[in-house]
């Protein structure tokens, strides 16, 4: 079954304001998580194209890449991204 790019990205979406209270970066496997069913690609091109619309940031650590609400969570507010 291939994912319907605007049903996925509103999936992915609600989990971020389910999740806003508690944390505001995920892994990639969160994600996958959300499509079981899924492979790892289709789930990585919708995550791509969030990225590309300025929807959601990449975040690294330097050893660790998580996504996130772009301007949101306390790396932004000490970054002033706000």
């Amino acid at each position: 079954m291939a994912l319907e790019p605007e049903a996925a990205k509103k999936v992915i979406l609600d989990f971020f304001e389910a999740k806003s209270k508690s944390k505001s970066k995920f892994y990639f496997n969160d994600f996958t998580k959300l499509f079981p069913e899924e492979k790892a690609r289709a789930v990585k091109k919708i995550l791509t194209m969030l990225i590309q619309e300025g929807t959601l940031e990449f975040w690294s650590s330097g050893s660790t890449t998580m996504y996130g609400l772009s301007g949101a969570g306390k790396q932004a507010a000490s970054e002033g991204e706000d």
